[in-house]
């Protein structure tokens, strides 16, 4: 009986209590894709909860939901996906903001960006990266944000869809497009710092990028306490100074 214990003792020092703990699986907007590691990081450590992101845009993993995937939250990059899915009656509960991205111009080439969005307008510009407005609220607003300043119907034939904020950053970083839009959440990762050129978009020229998260009804039904543990540390002051971090606004 001693040496049962002992071999016990011995595993759960090897192997550590939270590699024993309940996980969930929380989908998430690609903005949040490197925010996220910091956020599970910090969670796992205060709670013993694992925890498994996917990664996507947020139309396409609303689509997802609805299809049944077994995700237990979403952090959505706005809050009209979310606010569906509560509609929907894919979750008991309706969404709330846990913070407001940021709209920003991105380049690898040494451009003068001083100009701001003006800058898209140079000739030598040819194929400026967006995600996918039909389905990525960035690429929504950077839409938005180009028509504010009436440049849309000019630049409308360089534009370069990604299916999400990943696949606009993935143009960008290899030189597939000249220039793009994207989240600052991107540009503050610490593997993407010092990386490229980039500037703010002024907010004017944009509706607030007000993120919304959610519990799901999977998570309701099969992981409540963990998921709902989840949804309260977002909005807790090591949380939201992670988002500060990497850029986003807590208010609008």
């Amino acid at each position: 009986m001693k040496k049962r214990i002992i071999v016990i003792i011995g595993l759960l020092w090897v192997f550590p209590l939270a590699a024993f703990a309940d996980e969930i699986t929380v989908a998430a907007a690609a903005n949040v894709q490197f925010t996220l590691e910091d956020l599970k990081a910090e969670f796992t450590k205060e709670t013993g909860i694992g925890v498994k992101a996917v990664i996507g845009s947020s139309g396409k993993l609303t689509s997802q939901v609805e299809n049944g995937a077994p995700f237990d939250v979403f952090l959505s990059a706005d809050m009209k996906y979310p606010a569906k899915i509560y509609k929907d009656g894919f979750s008991l509960e309706a969404p709330k903001v846990y913070a407001y991205g940021v709209l920003i111009l991105w380049t690898m080439k040494d451009m003068d960006l001083s100009k701001g969005i003006t800058v898209l307008g140079d000739p030598s510009i040819q194929k400026i990266a967006i995600a996918n407005p039909e389905l990525a609220p960035y690429g929504r607003e950077a839409v938005n944000s180009l028509k504010f300043y009436k440049l849309y119907d000019k630049l409308q034939k360089e534009l370069v869809l990604g299916e999400s904020i990943s696949q606009a950053n993935q143009f960008i970083t290899t030189g597939a497009a000249d220039i793009g839009f994207t989240a600052k959440s991107i540009v503050l990762a610490p593997n993407m710092k010092g990386k490229g050129k980039w500037v703010d978009i002024d907010p004017q020229s944009y509706k607030p990028i007000a993120q919304g998260v959610i519990v799901l009804k999977y998570g309701q039904q099969n992981h409540l306490k963990d998921a709902e543990a989840f949804y309260n540390f977002i909005f807790s002051a090591p949380a939201q100074e992670i988002f500060k971090k990497y850029g986003y606004n807590l208010t609008k």
